[in-house]
């Protein structure tokens, strides 16, 4: 019993850690660059796509440039009768995996995503195909909002709008195919999705 105690003042002391280290890195990458941090399915790891472009971003002249650097530029696997790409396996291991995450989190709860992801297995590409091709698309994203200026819209409002409605998170979260938690997080800001704005304000 008194070692199980012991280690469990060790869990609690290190989750502390990881959570107080995690809401420092999310401060830093949202003030940083609040677009990014804005963006749909991007969370605290996005230190590491800054990390990444540098101080500098805007010596990445083209989109091509920063997805090899994240190692999500198509690499041709090709023979005599097929003609298709693979993941590339270079670049940024920390920003490959961060791209990686959201294009996880767009799969799931995402309607645009989920409506590709349909198309493109409808036209007989695999999932490893697919999720290459998503995170190629979010590196394009990625890289406009390191480069040009976002203007990010408070979220003070969308809880009191809500309410002035009527509109239960529940019957939000019904529309969205989400659960009511992750509406919760929108309006408390420690998401973004300005879907749910048009949304309420067409309410």
């Amino acid at each position: 019993m008194t070692a199980l105690q012991s280690l469990a003042r060790r869990v609690q002391a290190l989750s502390a850690e990881h959570d107080a280290l995690t809401t420092a890195l999310d401060a830093a990458a949202t003030e940083h660059n609040p677009g990014l941090r804005a963006a749909f399915g991007v969370g605290p790891d996005t230190a590491a796509l800054l990390v990444t472009a540098g101080g500098n971003p805007d010596r990445l002249r083209t989109e091509a440039a920063f997805a090899a650097l994240c190692g999500v530029a198509p690499v041709p696997a090709s023979n005599g009768r097929t003609n298709r790409h693979r993941l590339s396996r270079g670049g940024d291991r920390g920003a490959n995996s961060t791209l990686y995450r959201i294009a996880l989190v767009r799969m799931s709860s995402d309607p645009r995503t989920r409506e590709y992801i349909a198309r493109q297995t409808a036209a007989g590409r695999t999932k490893k195909e697919i999720i290459r091709l998503l995170k190629r698309a979010i590196a394009r994203e990625v890289l406009r909002y390191l480069t040009t200026p976002v203007a990010v819209p408070d979220i003070a409002d969308l809880q009191p709008a809500r309410q002035a409605k009527n509109i239960t998170l529940t019957t939000v979260a019904e529309h969205f195919g989400v659960w009511p938690a992750v509406i919760s997080c929108l309006e408390r800001g420690t998401r973004r999705d300005d879907a749910y704005r048009h949304w309420l304000t067409a309410a």
